[in-house]
């Protein structure tokens, strides 16, 4: 029996919560595998089609062990823009914290790293790594980030992994995004995109829902909300094209409520979305 679809936003936010929730467990606890197992975007695993091999070992090699395990995004926004010494930073469900740190190493002591996150384990994980960095310029707040906790014009960059694709009301993330950004400030995010029609079915499956695909808006949609919310100079780079068998492996053993590959010239892909608030 299929899923029935998610039109709620607070039962999506419930069970986006506990599955992330799980994942922070499992790496707090070391079982590198019970991130995977969830079916959510995981970075675990280097087999694995959406996230793996995204960050550098330059990078990672300096990182705390668990920020690394918990990667569960789908790009790497550290690479989208380029961060000067002074400027703050907001990641948008920052997870285990790899692109918060990565990005205060960028903006420098001068700099500031925001990582906004609703999940207790998850935050709790982000700070133990925070230490573990030794990262001074840098706070994670809990919060929605349909709703973010900051004043208005407060950051200069807004970064975001494999995120917003999974919030019920994507408007409005974007409105707040534009809302917390100075004038001229960027938004440079990774996310999972659609590219003209994919099955109905795939975006009624649950965990697909968790798993970055379901979610993913079309790019055409991205780019008139991305607009709506009053951003000028949208761009849509694609990095990654997935094949659609890979896709149906990821939801486990609920792979046999999807449909065979259907003939369509649809693809679901990683992009980098940027956009910037006019000055």
């Amino acid at each position: 029996m299929t899923t029935p679809p998610i039109t709620d936003g607070d039962a999506l936010r419930d069970v986006v919560r506990e599955k992330y929730a799980a994942i922070a467990r499992g790496v707090s606890l070391g079982e590198q595998g019970s991130c995977c197992s969830a079916t959510a975007c995981c970075g675990s695993t280097a087999a694995d089609p959406i996230t793996s091999n995204l960050y550098s070992g330059e990078q990672v090699a300096t990182l705390p062990t668990e920020a690394v395990q918990a990667s569960l995004g789908c790009g790497n926004p550290t690479a989208l823009v380029t961060l000067q010494p002074g400027e703050t930073v907001l990641d948008l469900g920052s997870g285990g914290g790899i692109d918060v740190l990565l990005s205060a190493r960028r903006v420098g002591p001068t700099g500031f790293a925001y990582g906004l996150d609703m999940t207790d384990e998850m935050l709790a994980l982000a700070e133990q790594n925070r230490v573990a960095a030794g990262a001074e310029n840098v706070r994670f707040l809990k919060g929605h980030i349909e709703a973010i906790p900051l004043p208005d014009q407060s950051v200069d960059v807004v970064i975001s992994n494999c995120v917003i694709n999974l919030s019920a009301d994507k408007g409005q993330v974007l409105r707040e995004a534009f809302r917390v950004l100075r004038p001229g400030g960027r938004f440079a995010v990774s996310d999972v995109v659609v590219q003209g029609a994919i099955p109905a079915e795939v975006r009624r499956n649950l965990e697909a829902w968790v798993g970055c695909v379901a979610g993913a808006l079309e790019e055409t949609e991205y780019r008139r909300l991305l607009s709506d919310a009053g951003f000028a100079e949208v761009e849509v780079e694609v990095t990654r094209v997935y094949d659609y068998q890979d896709l149906v492996e990821r939801v486990g053993d609920q792979r046999d409520q999807l449909p065979a590959p259907p003939p369509t010239t649809g693809r679901i892909v990683s992009a980098f979305v940027r956009g910037r608030r006019p000055a």
